[in-house]
């Protein structure tokens, strides 16, 4: 049996240090998860349990430890917003993994963005409309090489970044997490089955704001290395 069409490209990250590849089946991520990113966007964060949304696995772009890529501003925003985040890549799924083994279902983790059409999203709250125009646009998840947990183990600490054109915007620590990875995939996984090549973006600290074409963005974590990327 043919395909009537051409077959997708794959999506896959390349593993640091290696040849290899890491195929991505979903994008979750979780919503407001430091403290400070919760109350700038007018939360409270002792109040609040965790909660996701997804972005589609093609809206990964592929970005170099080091060198500067292209990324492109969307249409239909006038306000295009940077969140820097951690990256976890799970090898193992399942349903209702218990919190203490958690972390036995990772491969490894990079450096991530998760852009936003922030005035898309904000009409979306509105009108209590769903996020997907806001959060899924094309290229609007940057991600780095992944780091397998093998060599690095399971970072619980370090600084987070994201700098624009030399400013530094972002900067937290990934123990400032409201709810650790650990929570965060026990949760997911009490409503959706998780499967190998499922990435979870973990959240942002305080300080997102708007990019504009013409500037840079480099994003890093301790330990993770770091990704560039010049908006056009």
């Amino acid at each position: 049996m043919l395909s009537v069409i051409p077959n997708p490209a794959r999506i896959a990250l390349p593993i640091m240090g290696t040849s290899d590849f890491f195929p991505v089946r979903r994008v979750y991520c979780v919503g407001r998860n430091y403290a400070a990113h919760a109350r700038e966007m007018g939360k409270d964060p002792d109040r609040e349990p965790p909660f996701f949304f997804m972005k589609p696995a093609d809206a990964l772009q592929i970005a170099p430890g080091q060198a500067v890529i292209d990324h492109p501003y969307p249409p239909q925003t006038e306000n295009y917003h940077f969140e820097v985040e951690m990256v976890a890549a799970l090898a193992l799924g399942g349903r209702d993994i218990p919190e203490a083994s958690a972390l036995d279902h990772v491969y490894g983790y990079a450096v991530g963005l998760d852009m936003t059409r922030r005035d898309v999203q904000d009409e979306a709250k509105r009108l209590a409309r769903p996020w997907d125009l806001a959060k899924a646009a094309d290229a609007s998840a940057p991600i780095g090489p992944l780091y397998p947990a093998a060599s690095i183990g399971h970072p619980t600490h370090g600084a987070i970044t994201l700098d624009v054109d030399g400013t530094e915007r972002q900067r937290g620590d990934l123990s400032d997490m409201l709810w650790s990875l650990p929570e965060q995939i026990a949760h997911l996984s009490r409503y959706f089955e998780l499967y190998p090549g499922d990435l979870v973006f973990t959240g942002t600290p305080s300080g997102v704001g708007a990019v504009t074409r013409g500037q840079t963005m480099v994003a890093a974590i301790a330990g993770l290395g770091d990704i560039r990327l010049h908006v056009v």
